[in-house]
Formats: structure tokens, C-alpha cells, sequence
């Protein structure tokens, strides 16, 4: 793909990241030529595809529409559209999906059947709600793998490339859900523990991102702060104490995390969080 005349690009998935992805490429220059889904009567493909003033298809039928085709699909699904696509892409393109948990592995159907393609996979590192204007992927990482081409189409949507192994990625992505679906996870149990004490989420807003804040600033161990870092077990039993039976096991799973992180290892830690 030229980084400077626009060819067009198929989508084939439009979920959340697609997309994201497309509608930044739209808006960088690069248009639309199909949007494909489960099928082309689906609303989400018809709904995509009017948003993107493109054409509903089939899946064959998106690989001969633009010379750089785009698997945004759920993983479970991707080698089954790259199977699909293998006897209609064009000579020469690129397919790229768009998975944090794999690499060029998962395109195999058409490593092997197409030597005249290019394969490639870019993971935006960005959480997308499907409501977020693409803009959202301007600055944010990305993990690339494949040739060059993949890239500068990185670069075409906003993001910044990281090269990354195929045998790392798993690693990788548990990184991600952590720093994302985990995070989210436990605020949602620090709106359980604050709704018992009649406090409204919004009042740890603040807190959250100075937290954060200093964590990429500092660095995790350094940001540290509270009982467990400073060696107050009591506090920590009182918490304990109070805390629903339910919330119990993950309070003291992240407390032995920050007694890791702070190096602590007494015994009477130990024996408060058994």
C-alpha cells in the first residue's frame, strides 16, 4: 500500500477495533471499498459500511476490493476468514488482522496457499468501547508484526509501532488485560467497597489518576503508597475485618501483590492475608 495515494482498504469484522482502525484510515485519506460480517444484511455490517460510505459483502468478496484487507474479527474466527479470503485477494496485498493474543501465526491458510501476499498483524495497546471517536488512537502503542508495510499503517492511523515476536505475544497480552479488563475489574470493586460506606465512585476519581500519574512517572514500586508498603498490618486486619466474604480474596491477592512490590515479607503479613 502506498502511504501517500490512497488505495483502499476492506474491513472484515466491523467490531469495536475495525472499526477504529477504519475510521482513522478514512480520515487520513484511505477509503472503504467493503465491509464484511457474519453476513451483509447483519446490521452491524450494514450499519459499519453506511458509516464508512462503503458497500455490505461477503467476506470472498471483500478480499478482491482493495488491495489491503483488515481481519478485525473475534480470534476464534480469523483463520477461517483468512481460509475464505485465500482464492480472492488480489495479487500483491496485504492482510493484516488486528489481535493482541496472536501473530502471523494465525494467518497460516494463507501463508501457505497465497506466497503472492503479504501478512501482517497490528494490535492497537488502546481500549476501545465502540463509542470513542478514532481520534482515541492518536498517540496510543501499537503491536506490529510483518513486513515494513505494516508499520507505516501504524503510523498512517496515529499509533506507535513496537515490534513484537510471535512467541511473545502471549505474554504481551496478558500484560494488556491486566492493565485494562483488570484494572476496570477492580474499580468496580472499589465502587462495591465505597457504595458500603455510602462514598459515590466519583470520589476516587481524583486519586485514580494521580495514582496513575505517578506510576508511569516513577515507576510502580516508587508510586507505591498505604498500609502494606509501610508495614501497617493492623490496618490491614481491620480492612479485613469489614470487607464482605465475596470481596475478601481479591483484596488480599492485590495486598500480597504490594507487599511483593514493596519487598515487604514479614510474618505477620503472611499471617494476617492467610
Amino acid at each position: 500500500m502506498n502511504q501517500s495515494t490512497p488505495s483502499g482498504f476492506a474491513l472484515v469484522g466491523p467490531g469495536r477495533a475495525g472499526t477504529a482502525i477504519a475510521t482513522a484510515l478514512v480520515a487520513a485519506g484511505e477509503p472503504c471499498r467493503a465491509v464484511a460480517g457474519r453476513a451483509p444484511d447483519a446490521p452491524s455490517t450494514t450499519g459499519t459500511a453506511s458509516a464508512l460510505d462503503t458497500r455490505a459483502t461477503t467476506v470472498a468478496a471483500a478480499g478482491r476490493a482493495a488491495p489491503l484487507v483488515i481481519i478485525a474479527t473475534p480470534d476464534a474466527e480469523i483463520e477461517t476468514v483468512a481460509a475464505t479470503l485465500a482464492a480472492t485477494l488480489q495479487p500483491g496485498a496485504l492482510v493484516v488482522h488486528l489481535s493482541g493474543a496472536h501473530g502471523l501465526d494465525a494467518l497460516e491458510p494463507l501463508a501457505t496457499r497465497r506466497a503472492d501476499v503479504e501478512l501482517g498483524a497490528l494490535h492497537p495497546l488502546q481500549t476501545l468501547t465502540g463509542g470513542d471517536d478514532a481520534s482515541v488512537l492518536a498517540g496510543a502503542w501499537a503491536a506490529v508484526a510483518g513486513p515494513p508495510t505494516v508499520t507505516r499503517l501504524a503510523h498512517r492511523v496515529g499509533l506507535r509501532p513496537f515490534p513484537i515476536d510471535d512467541a511473545a505475544r502471549p505474554a504481551y497480552h496478558a500484560a494488556a488485560v491486566v492493565a485494562s479488563n483488570h484494572l476496570v475489574a477492580l474499580l468496580g470493586q472499589v465502587e462495591r467497597l465505597a457504595a458500603a460506606a455510602g462514598v459515590p465512585l466519583a470520589a476516587f476519581e481524583p486519586l485514580v489518576h494521580t495514582t496513575l500519574d505517578h506510576v508511569f512517572a516513577l515507576g510502580p514500586a516508587a508510586a507505591l503508597t498505604g498500609p502494606v508498603a509501610r508495614g501497617d498490618v493492623e490496618t490491614v486486619g481491620r480492612h479485613l475485618d469489614v470487607i464482605a466474604d465475596d470481596e475478601r480474596r481479591a483484596y488480599t491477592a492485590l495486598a500480597d501483590l504490594a507487599g511483593r512490590l514493596a519487598g515487604r515479607d514479614e510474618a505477620a503479613l503472611r499471617e494476617v492475608l492467610a
